[in-house]
């Protein structure tokens, strides 16, 4: 681990007391303010209004790729507004040039299951109806959002829609019941998630429902015809087993997917801008260029 990176993993530890509180209203200032570190400036960023929420098209001044991303942000499904959606989701296009629409779905414990889901379908069917082919559409997310993916995907192909492209989920939560076995032995590696905040985010999002609805947790869910996807995880991080048994389950489908894991890397790394992340980084532009092109 880089000297760098390991000077920010020690200070996200000794931060993990107040990053990890169960305050929603600490985790919405945090999500949005660690949204605005991340902004790309030197694009131009269009508002798009939905019926239930808002959004953003970060519009790369240099895109010649005919395509867009559709990016659904982390923050177990309780947190992110615009700002933090305008965050990762403009990075995506200023390595790209591509074209990225940055919905902020609406949020847990106010609007639970299935909302989420349904702004992202609505988000989906927008750039369709905009004109932009479904297979040069491409899924991302983190965390919450990288489950979203997979369950957005899910709802496509059961609902006869068309399907996009392609899927990048980093570090992917996939599984709400909580059942992986990492949550136990990363525990005290993961700087920025706990097994505790991860079950007050599920009992937010779906409250008494079954949990193993491959809607809420796609793991579950038959995985047949799902596009191509690549899986990013940290070796460290709480959620690996999510990613590891996602993949497992994509291949066995028949699905093309790939995932690669980063030693000592923490949950959603790759969004820190870590030393570490820019091999991972360069994957996810020719990924999506690759696609869409």
């Amino acid at each position: 681990m880089k000297i760098a990176t390991k000077l920010l993993r020690s200070q996200l530890l000794l931060l993990r007391p107040i990053l990890t509180q169960e305050s929603l209203e600490h985790s919405r200032t945090a999500q949005d303010q660690t949204g605005a570190l991340m902004k790309r400036r030197l694009l131009n960023f269009e508002p798009v209004q939905f019926r239930d929420f808002q959004a953003s098209f970060a519009v790369s001044r240099e895109a010649v790729i005919d395509g867009a991303v559709l990016y659904l942000h982390g923050g177990g499904y309780t947190a992110g507004g615009l700002k933090y959606a305008e965050g990762f989701g403009s990075v995506i296009a200023s390595k790209t040039g591509v074209n990225t629409l940055c919905p902020a779905y609406r949020l847990a414990p106010e609007d639970p299951y299935p909302a989420a889901l349904e702004d992202a379908a609505a988000a989906y069917r927008f750039l369709t109806e905009s004109g932009v082919s479904p297979e040069k559409i491409i899924l991302a997310g983190e965390s919450a959002g990288g489950g979203l993916c997979f369950a957005l995907a899910l709802y496509l192909r059961d609902h006869g829609l068309p399907m996009p492209g392609g899927i990048i989920a980093v570090s992917p939560w996939a599984d709400l019941t909580l059942s992986g076995e990492t949550l136990r032995t990363n525990a005290e590696e993961d700087p920025l998630l706990t097994s505790e905040q991860l079950s007050f985010f599920a009992d937010c999002y779906a409250p008494d429902r079954d949990r193993t609805d491959p809607y809420i947790s796609p793991l579950f869910g038959d995985l047949t015809g799902l596009p191509d996807t690549l899986l990013f995880a940290g070796e460290a991080e709480i959620l690996l087993d999510d990613a590891r048994r996602m993949h497992e389950r994509l291949r066995a489908a028949g699905v093309r997917a790939a995932l690669f894991t980063r030693p000592e890397m923490w949950h959603a790394y790759v969004l820190y801008g870590v030393e570490e992340a820019a091999e991972d980084n360069e994957r996810i532009a020719e990924f999506i260029r690759g696609h869409i092109r």
